[in-house]
């Protein structure tokens, strides 16, 4: 099965949809700057308005402080005393004040400045009179004011500062009258167009909504076809699957018996031989001995090189086969690989096996031989990679099976490495526990640090397939299959009621420390 990497070609929108996205688009834009002109010019309308109502406030607060003067100033005239000249004497600071200010919002308008001119002379020349006559009485008395105010008309000045102050007030508001008629017929403009511009984007938005309806009606079908063809690509890729799964069990099984042959020829006979060698050269040293000693020290070195030969041979057909594992059992094979393990790699390996383990282990010879499989790729992985300081193998026996932890403190596993181990040891392991209808997980150790692998095994799925098959007889199809293939068919076909393995916790371990030098001098 072959997969193309190649990458996708792009394709383009369709030019009509383009043109439909991008004209909506634009008339949104275009509704958009419209709807913030309308702001804008609501907002210069509100400050025309709040001007016009500062402008009148300021003038409205002119002509009570000139009138607040001429009060203070009759007040004085009539008591004689200095207290009432208050608002006379800061009405003509405050009165600049307030021209100035006024300046400021009238700037924008001549007519209300050549106005608000008029309104600043009158009210000076009001201020001035007032001025000359506190003199006038402070120099003749009440009866000069008198005089004074039967030859004078003070009520002119006064009516004057009035009618001035009313002409710009009624002019004020007239500019504002015509600045809300101006915005008016502007927002009038503003939403028609907008209303315009809203009508042309529904239209635009119900046409490029016909269209999308019609491509995700052509999509929909594309979909229904893909997931038809994904069907049929997922069934036979399922299929594929489980026969490369089922022929990689199979040759495990045989790789274990081809293993299991040739560590018997080379312990029976290549052992048979090299032992037949050492006894004759050992024979033919000891008779040149004396007669020449120089041939018997060169077959000293030759036997001493057979004995090498022969500690090669027993390594490798102890890596072909543990001889413990045939002699002794599971539980003191595995004991033994973890204090050799300990010893070669200087890192503390704390091994506890469950006794009860051994009689379930002895029914079948592919329990054993995987488990201890499982355990040696574990630990040879931790001793290349790990980087761990102490590693602990449990193996414990439950009523719904065997489970086995390999646990480390190491620099552990990568995250994408756990979810999807790619690497030929980790899938050999996993492939022996799927052979045994068991599963092996992958996961970060205690407190988050280093790496725990565990298997479990459901022995009574097992045992409950051994008698099916020996029920069976030879009649059956499966009798055909190597019982490895069978198992496994065996455990597919008749998977556990509750559709799970169940595990026990960690088990407590005991310290095994590597052997001292003494002891391997012995």
């Amino acid at each position: 099965m072959y997969f193309t990497v190649e990458t996708a070609p792009h394709h383009r929108l369709p030019l009509y949809k383009t043109v439909l996205c991008v004209t909506c688009a634009l008339l949104l834009i275009v509704n958009g700057f419209s709807l913030f002109h309308n702001l804008q010019a609501l907002r210069g309308a509100q400050v025309q308005l709040g001007q016009t109502a500062r402008v009148a406030d300021r003038l409205q607060y002119l002509n009570v402080l000139v009138l607040d003067a001429e009060s203070s100033m009759r007040g004085y005239f009539l008591s004689g005393r200095d207290a009432y000249l208050g608002p006379t004497r800061t009405a003509l600071a405050e009165t600049e004040i307030e021209f100035k200010e006024l300046d400021k919002l009238l700037a924008d308008s001549p007519s209300q400045l050549k106005n608000l001119a008029q309104l600043h002379t009158l009210v000076r020349r009001r201020l001035s009179i007032m001025s000359q006559a506190i003199d006038v009485y402070r120099e003749g008395g009440l009866e000069e004011i008198v005089k004074i105010a039967k030859l004078s008309d003070g009520r002119a000045s006064m009516d004057e500062i009035r009618l001035q102050v009313v002409i710009m007030e009624q002019e004020q508001n007239e500019t504002l009258v015509t600045r809300s008629a101006t915005f008016y017929q502007e927002y009038q403009k503003a939403v028609l167009l907008g209303m315009g511009i809203n009508a042309l984007a529904i239209v635009v938005l119900i046409m490029f909504y016909q269209l999308v309806r019609r491509s995700f009606a052509n999509r929909a079908q594309v979909e229904h076809a893909l997931q038809s063809a994904n069907e049929n690509l997922e069934s036979q890729v399922e299929q594929r699957t489980e026969q490369l799964s089922v022929l990689s069990r199979h040759l495990i099984s045989i790789s274990e018996e081809e293993k299991v042959r040739l560590s018997r020829e080379l312990h029976d006979e290549l052992g048979a031989n090299l032992t037949s060698i050492a006894m004759d050269i050992a024979a033919v040293t000891q008779q040149l001995q004396k007669t020449d000693p120089e041939l018997a020290a060169q077959l000293k070195r030759a036997r001493a090189t057979l004995v090498e030969t022969v500690e090669m041979k027993r390594r490798i057909v102890e890596n072909l086969r543990p001889s413990l594992l045939d002699n002794l059992g599971l539980c003191a094979a595995i004991e033994s690989y973890c204090n050799e393990f300990s010893r070669l790699a200087k890192v503390r390996c704390d091994c506890d096996v469950d006794a009860d383990i051994e009689g379930a282990a002895s029914q079948s010879g592919d329990l054993s031989i995987a488990l201890f499989r499982i355990v040696q790729e574990s630990l040879t992985n931790i001793r290349k990679y790990a980087k761990a300081s102490r590693v602990t193998v449990t193996m414990s026996l439950s009523p719904g099976g065997l489970t086995l932890r390999i646990i480390d403190d190491g620099i552990g596993i990568a995250s994408n490495t756990i979810v999807k181990p790619m690497s030929h040891g980790l899938l050999g392991m996993r492939e022996r526990a799927l052979l045994l209808g068991g599963a092996l997980t992958i996961r970060r150790g205690r407190n988050d640090a280093g790496t725990c692998i565990e298997v479990s095994i459901p022995l009574r799925n097992r045992a409950t397939n051994e008698e099916r098959r020996a029920d069976d007889g030879p009649a059956t199809p499966m009798a055909t299959l190597p019982p490895a293939i069978s198992e496994v068919l065996n455990s597919v076909l008749h998977p556990p009621a509750d559709g799970r393995i169940p595990s026990s916790p960690p088990c407590s371990t005991h310290p095994h420390t590597p052997p001292s030098l003494s002891d391997q001098a012995q």
